[in-house]
């Protein structure tokens, strides 16, 4: 899993609030923050480790152990029994089945601590009334575009917050809040994917309204956002006519989390070698229950039937 290859270390991760510049990393450490004159101002100081959050998360933060030993015995023994010395080189390397143990462990336990807390950002959701959506990818799938056009058209029937997740800049946040919409920034560093203290942060600074919707759009990644549960009410994948229409196979644990699947870009069917229809059929292969959309963020095509999801889902939050 993600400890394997590093991404699961959050020590680069950052929350940056668009409205004020206040930069913070997880566990509480100010980076900067944007004064009036639009210049960012350092901060040497730091909060305090411990924080209380208002929906009593507490954060645990995971040790690495690293058993990795050698017992390397050199025993030189001057034996009397004919004239030669005897020396034993007893080298015991048991570190391989310990260590492939321990990292499993360890992520197992990640993976506790993660769906714990989403079930606190669940209950939260839920007892503000407010739709939460993970909106997953493939990099260049379009969720950001799809994202500005619909908060453009929805923003004056529904209050819409976002939590923008990328490796790096604010540039995706800030469209965002040009569209129309309060955003917060997390930037994940090395990590592909967005955790649960992370939603957790990101709601802190955003406070969504009661009765709202909060649009999570995750690191651009097909694998890790499907094993990390945010607390959100549903995953949105979303598919683009210009990847492979055998995707659906190929991240078979993406398309069975995700409840809806929309088919993007379908303006630039006549330019592609891309069979929506296979596409559709892969999918429910894995998930039979998938809801399958054909929708054109730039042209429009398919959005009614996308707003008349969120308009239903909205409104199951409120029963």
């Amino acid at each position: 899993m993600c400890g394997t290859c590093g991404c699961g270390a959050k020590t680069q991760a950052t929350i940056l609030n668009l409205e004020t510049g206040a930069e913070t990393t997880l566990d509480g450490h100010v980076r900067s923050h944007t004064q009036d004159d639009g210049s960012a101002r350092q901060h040497e100081h730091s909060r305090p480790h411990a924080h209380p959050h208002d929906h009593g998360a507490d954060h645990v933060h995971a040790r690495h152990h690293n058993h990795d030993h050698m017992h390397d015995h050199e025993h030189l023994h001057d034996h009397e029994h004919g004239d030669h010395d005897h020396q034993h080189d007893h080298r015991h390397d048991h570190d391989d089945g310990h260590a492939r143990s321990s990292v499993i462990e360890l992520e197992a336990q990640i993976l506790a601590k993660n769906d714990a807390l989403a079930a606190k950002n669940r209950g939260w959701f839920l007892g503000r009334e407010i739709l939460a959506l993970n909106l997953v990818s493939s990099p260049g799938a379009g969720k950001t575009t799809l994202l500005e056009r619909t908060i453009r058209d929805l923003k004056d029937k529904i209050p819409i917050s976002v939590i923008e997740g990328d490796q790096a800049t604010s540039k995706d946040g800030e469209r965002i809040r040009a569209a129309g919409a309060a955003a917060v920034q997390i930037n994940t560093g090395a990590g592909c994917h967005l955790e649960a203290d992370m939603v957790e942060k990101g709601l802190a600074e955003l406070k969504p309204p009661f009765g709202s919707m909060v649009m999570i759009e995750n690191v651009g990644n097909l694998v890790c956002p499907a094993l990390f549960d945010l607390g959100e009410s549903a995953k949105v994948v979303i598919l683009s006519v210009t990847e492979g229409d055998d995707k659906p196979l190929k991240y078979p644990h993406m398309f069975k989390a995700a409840e809806i699947m929309i088919v993007n870009k379908v303006d630039l069917l006549p330019h592609v070698d891309f069979d929506v229809g296979a596409a559709i059929d892969n999918a429910m292969k894995v998930n039979p229950a998938i809801l399958a959309l054909r929708v054109s963020a730039r042209t429009g095509e398919g959005l009614d039937d996308w707003y008349a999801w969120l308009d239903r889902r909205a409104r199951a939050c409120r029963l």
